[in-house]
């Protein structure tokens, strides 16, 4: 989702490329968020090639975002 945040959209080879996970992890993650709401996934075609484009809903963008403030938070309560 972090790559997502800053994007507004990706598809499946950068995310495969920027995160270092197999096909099969990338794909299994996007369906978790896709079926929580957080993540939009469209399928289309480049020529004769298939493209999976992911972005995040406004439900995730705040899902992440709560996360963000959440971590921040804690990490903040860390001594030095």
């Amino acid at each position: 989702m972090s790559f997502l945040f800053v994007v507004e959209s990706a598809d499946f080879v950068f995310l495969k490329n920027q995160t270092k996970l197999t096909a099969g992890n990338i794909s299994s993650h996007m369906t978790k968020l896709e079926d929580a709401g957080y993540v939009k996934v469209k399928k289309s075609f480049v020529g004769k090639r298939p493209q999976t484009m992911f972005s995040l809903t406004a439900k995730g963008r705040k899902a992440f975002g709560n996360y963000r403030e959440s971590l921040h938070s804690a990490l903040s309560m860390l001594p030095d």
